[in-house]
């Protein structure tokens, strides 16, 4: 009587699928990235398995059509030149924030040394009052 081998062929082809859809996952992921456009035929290349495989796995036929479509969307070229923000204007920019920030920063200073005198009148009041209150 032959083993009953079915279960160790059955978890061998679950491990292969798991492995291959992770090599999908990742050619989609690397392509995006890189700023490719993703396709089914550069996907299947590049993580080595067939488009008729790719079409049959709903959720990663749905991720390579919604890349393909957004990266269809994107301008071609970013912002014309001459709508592009000069280097002086970034300068400017950088120096009012820059002027903001220590604005702000005295702003706080200010407004801690505010709370701690506030505070120390309590304490000092508190302690008056207990005084007054010890000596009746």
């Amino acid at each position: 009587m032959r083993a009953d081998n079915r279960q160790h062929i059955i978890e061998a082809a679950r491990r292969r699928s798991e492995c291959t859809r992770s090599k999908a996952i990742q050619a989609l992921r690397s392509l995006d990235a890189a700023g490719e456009p993703v396709a089914f035929d550069a996907v299947a290349e590049q993580a080595g398995v067939s488009r008729s495989w790719l079409y049959g796995q709903p959720d990663l036929r749905a991720e390579v059509e919604r890349l393909r479509a957004a990266h269809r969307q994107a301008p071609a070229s970013p912002v014309p030149a001459r709508r592009r923000t000069s280097d002086a204007s970034l300068l400017r920019r950088l120096e009012a924030a820059n002027t903001r920030v220590r604005q702000l920063a005295e702003e706080n200073r200010r407004l801690r040394d505010q709370l701690a005198s506030g505070r120390g009148e309590q304490r000092a009041d508190r302690i008056a009052s207990n005084q007054a209150r010890g000596q009746r």
